[in-house]
C-alpha cells in the first residue's frame, strides 16, 4: 500500500507566471503524485525572482502545509535561474543525494543533465527538491527519486527510525 503524504509543487517560470506558457512539468508532478494517493496541498507558479521563491518555500514549510515540496524550473545557467540560491537560503539541512542521483543518472540519457544546479534539503519537517524545468527532466527525475521518498519522509516525520533495514 502506498504511503500518503502532503506535497506542494512550485513551478518557477517567468513565462508560466505571465500565462505565456503552459505548465506541463508542474501538472505532470501533480498527476503523478495524485495517482499515488498523495495529497496536493499547494501549487503555485512563481516568476524567477529569488525573494518570491524563498517566500513561497518558507510559507509552505513554516506552516507545515506539505511534507515535500518539488520545484520545477530555474535550475539552469541563465542569469534568471535562481531556484537553487533561493532554496539554499531556506533549507536548514542539506539532503544532496536526490540532486546527485538526478544529475548522475540523467547524464546517461542526456549530457545536458550536468547543467542542472538543483539542490535538495530540509526545512523543519519539509523536504525540498529542485527538479529541472523540462517535462522530460521532471519525468526522469521522479522515476529516480520516488522509491526512497516515502521511507525518507517517514523518518523525517518521526514515523520510522530505521534506515538500514533494507
Amino acid at each position: 500500500m502506498e504511503k500518503t503524504f502532503k506535497i506542494a509543487v512550485i513551478t518557477v517560470s517567468d513565462k508560466g507566471h505571465r500565462g505565456e506558457r503552459e505548465d506541463r512539468s508542474g501538472k505532470y508532478i501533480i498527476d503523478f503524485f495524485r495517482q499515488k494517493q498523495w495529497v496536493i496541498s499547494d501549487y503555485a507558479i512563481v516568476p524567477d525572482e529569488k525573494d518570491l521563491i524563498k517566500k513561497k518555500l518558507e510559507e509552505i514549510c513554516d506552516s507545515s502545509k506539505a511534507n515535500l515540496i518539488l520545484t520545477t524550473g530555474g535550475t539552469g545557467f541563465s542569469l534568471r535561474d535562481v531556484t537553487p540560491e533561493a532554496t539554499k537560503e531556506v533549507i536548514e539541512r542539506e539532503a544532496p543525494g536526490f540532486s546527485e542521483i538526478i544529475r548522475l543518472e540523467g547524464q546517461k540519457k542526456t549530457p545536458r543533465s550536468i547543467l542542472s544546479r538543483g539542490v535538495s534539503g530540509i526545512r523543519k519537517s519539509t523536504l525540498i527538491i529542485n527538479l529541472p524545468g523540462s517535462i522530460k527532466g521532471v519525468k526522469d527525475s521522479i522515476d529516480l527519486i520516488y522509491k526512497p521518498l516515502p521511507h525518507g519522509l517517514d523518518i523525517l516525520l518521526g514515523r520510522d527510525a530505521e534506515c538500514g533495514s533494507e
